[in-house]
């Protein structure tokens, strides 16, 4: 919507204003201030304390944002390569075979991440892959949950190539390995990078699948944090999500600084 009126625009900016607070600034708020509360009894909390931060730091809330993080860079890693393999293969494909490849890699977001959880510890149960109970199910269950937003976000940067660089590149006598390498990945590199950071930062976040095929020795953070709060501790649930806050910023913001300095060279 476009609008001209300079009154309007200043009404517009002051709704999008209150409801960004609301919606993002005041949640992030009371998960900060929880994480340093003693108590809390009235408007604001009524005693603050470093302990809470302090023990998430370490023991067993440590050990699970370990075990988040190296979940997300695997499951994150496989999304993106094989989403992007699927959306370049996609595009040269004949039209109902693109059609179904899309379909088919769009499924995973059209049911809740519980079912596909269920659906893969069932499958995976019995032999002659036995994955129920190893930390390889859970990596499975995020790479499935994330690989529609790898796919769907590198498929809209293919859409928008330039073909011709790649007929140039096949009339010098390129061969198509080295075209897809030396000219089509390069102009792929910002949705290749945008794909990873979606994808390592909502598989640090996933609790729905996770929690129904971890085993106790692969617990993330987000099982951590909801079995802190189930059993009323939520001050030190507020803690591991501060802590499970900031790492994912600082994962994605590398991920996006890796990415910048590998289109630069």
């Amino acid at each position: 919507m476009i609008v001209f009126s300079t009154r309007a625009k200043v009404i517009l900016r002051a709704c999008f204003a209150v409801l960004f607070a609301l919606m993002v600034v005041l949640p992030v708020a009371v998960i900060v201030l929880a994480a340093f509360a003693t108590s809390w009894n009235g408007v604001l909390p009524s005693g603050l304390t470093v302990a809470n931060v302090a023990e998430a730091l370490g023991g067993d809330d440590l050990a699970s944002l370990r075990v988040s993080v190296e979940t997300a860079i695997i499951a994150a890693v496989l999304a993106v390569a094989v989403g992007t393999w699927a959306a370049v293969a996609a595009r040269s494909a004949p039209r109902p075979v693109a059609r179904t490849v899309d379909v088919l890699f769009h499924l995973p977001v059209s049911v809740p991440s519980v079912v596909v959880g269920l659906g893969l510890l069932i499958a995976f149960s019995k032999p002659p892959l036995l994955l129920n109970g190893t930390a390889a199910l859970v990596v499975l269950a995020q790479t499935v949950l994330v690989l529609s937003f790898a796919y769907s976000t590198v498929s809209a940067a293919v859409l928008r190539l330039d073909p011709e660089q790649e007929r140039v590149a096949f009339s010098l006598g390129a061969s198509r390995a080295r075209v897809l390498t030396r000219v089509t990945l390069p102009a792929l590199r910002p949705a290749i990078g945008a794909a990873a950071g979606l994808a390592v930062a909502l598989c640090m976040g996933e609790l729905g699948a996770t929690i129904m095929v971890y085993p106790a020795s692969w617990r993330t953070m987000p099982i951590s944090i909801f079995t802190a709060s189930d059993r009323g501790d939520l001050y030190s649930a507020a803690a591991g999500a501060l802590l499970l806050i900031a790492v994912t910023f600082v994962a994605v913001t590398a991920t996006g600084v890796l990415v910048r300095r590998a289109r630069t060279r």
